[in-house]
């Protein structure tokens, strides 16, 4: 597979491949047969260790510091990382950036109360119990371990889907709506609610984005139309000037095929009487209004 930067081959045929995959290269590879000696117990395979390593060291200065650091702290916290620690503290509703001691104390605290009450206890009571009300450390491995019981339906690279179902599994991190803060050591933890009075100053919770409606999506291939400054003119005059409405462009036209009422009288008119001819002027009189009008345009008679 890919990013797998350590291979051992089987001697068989075809031969099979354990590989160590890291894609960001945050592992290291070491020979041994057990943890580094930073390392405390593992929360899947060592709880019962895990949770009295814990809880007998409260006083240690790692706990004075916020519970979604402290989980990150692989000397007590073995397996743990970004996304189960937001998974761990979104189930139980614990704010991120509470102290780790003040939550932790209070796990110490039930925990004997609950054998002062019920000594009489058996082991199913107490199993049914937990698994109605688990505290942190109990979700430090249990939900570990629904990864590592569905692994074939999350991580196995022969479904295609794999991805899928494990984003349809986490519950917080990186889920749309979830809110999401810097951590001291720079990493970014999600929850949902109020980040606790430990919280960084400086820093505002930033909404994970919802997913957006669908929408179609143009044709890569179509080209895209160029704007010259021209169409740009016609564009700007046309939002000034706004079309008017189909109902008054077809009253126009309308108008444009009547008749006009002056028009339509004249022909009435014309149609109804006939025109009579001029009467006929004698010639003498017409002489004599040439010569009168020629004279009208000559000097005026002196005095």
């Amino acid at each position: 597979p890919r990013h797998a930067h350590l291979r051992f081959l089987t001697r068989e045929s075809p031969p099979r491949a354990l590989c160590f995959v890291d894609p960001r290269r945050f592992g290291s590879w070491r020979l041994g047969d057990a943890w580094q000696p930073e390392r405390g117990p593992c929360v899947v395979s060592e709880y019962q260790a895990f949770r009295g390593n814990v809880l007998k060291n409260l006083g240690d200065r790692a706990f004075d510091k916020p519970i979604c650091e402290a989980l990150l702290n692989q000397k007590y916290f073995n397996g743990i990382g970004n996304y189960l620690r937001a998974e761990i503290l979104y189930r139980l509703k614990i704010p991120p950036f509470e102290k780790a001691r003040t939550v932790l104390e209070a796990l110490k605290d039930q925990e004997q109360e609950r054998r002062k009450k019920d000594p009489s206890l058996t082991l199913s009571k107490k199993v049914k119990l937990k698994q109605e009300n688990p505290d942190l450390l109990e979700l430090c491995h249990t939900v570990p371990m629904e990864v590592i019981m569905a692994e074939k339906q999350l991580f196995d690279p022969e479904h295609s889907d794999n991805y899928a179902a494990f984003k349809n599994w986490l519950q917080c991190y990186l889920v749309p709506g979830m809110s999401s803060l810097r951590d001291r050591n720079g990493r970014t933890i999600w929850f949902q609610g109020e980040a606790g009075p430990m919280a960084p100053k400086g820093q505002r919770p930033r909404k994970t984005p919802r997913k957006k409606s669908p929408q179609l999506k143009a044709d890569p291939e179509a080209p895209t139309p160029k704007v010259t400054p021209r169409a740009l003119k016609k564009h700007r005059r046309a939002a000034a000037n706004p079309p008017k409405s189909e109902e008054k462009e077809e009253e126009k036209a309308e108008e444009a095929d009547r008749p006009r009422k002056g028009r339509a009288l004249r022909r009435r008119k014309a149609t109804a009487a006939p025109a009579l001819p001029e009467p006929e002027v004698p010639l003498s009189i017409r002489r004599s209004r040439r010569t009168s009008a020629r004279r009208g345009k000559g000097a005026a008679p002196a005095v």
